[in-house]
C-alpha cells in the first residue's frame, strides 16, 4: 500500500493525494498561500521508475505562470516537504521511505501522434525541416567532389 504525506492512496490515485496533501500542509500565508493558488490549477503526473526504484511527482502548471513563480512553488514546496519529513514521509511503500523528486515546469512536450496531436508536428513535418536541409537547394553535396566533372 503507498503512503503519500500521511495519507493512504491507490496507485492511481497518487498524484492527485500528493497535491491535495501539499496543499493542506502548505500555511495560509506568504509563499505557501501562493503555493495553493497555483496548485489549484496545475495538472499533477507520477511516475515509478522500477529500475531504480525513484518516484517522480510532476506538477505541470499553466504556461502562464512566469519563472518567478515556479521558484515560488519550489520553494515552498521545499518548505512544507522539510517542515513534515520527520514524522510524514512524502511517499512510503509498506512502510519504508522511498526515494522521491519533485518536478514543477510548464514545458509541455508537443504530441507528435495520437487524438491530442500538436498541429504540425506529424512524423513527417517534424523531419521534413532536416530532410529539406539535406537535398535542398544552394546546398553542395560533400560526396560529389571535382574528379566528377
Amino acid at each position: 500500500m503507498f503512503r503519500i504525506l500521511g495519507q493512504d492512496a491507490l496507485y492511481v490515485e497518487i498524484a492527485q493525494v500528493f497535491m491535495r496533501r501539499l496543499s493542506e500542509l502548505a500555511k495560509d500565508e506568504g509563499a505557501e498561500k501562493e503555493l495553493k493558488e497555483l496548485l489549484a490549477k496545475s495538472e499533477p503526473m507520477y511516475i515509478m521508475n522500477g529500475t531504480t526504484e525513484e518516484h517522480t511527482f510532476f506538477i505541470r502548471v499553466p504556461e502562464d505562470v512566469t519563472p518567478e513563480q515556479i521558484q515560488t512553488m519550489c520553494d515552498a514546496s521545499l518548505e512544507i516537504l522539510k517542515r513534515t519529513v520527520e514524522e510524514t514521509p512524502a511517499i512510503e511503500v509498506d512502510g519504508v521511505r522511498q526515494k522521491y523528486q519533485v518536478v514543477i515546469t510548464n514545458w509541455e512536450e508537443p504530441e507528435i501522434i495520437g487524438l491530442r496531436k500538436t498541429p504540425g508536428m506529424s512524423s513527417g513535418e517534424v523531419f521534413k525541416p532536416i530532410i529539406q536541409s539535406l537535398d535542398g537547394a544552394g546546398r553542395a553535396n560533400s560526396s560529389f567532389q571535382d574528379r566528377y566533372f
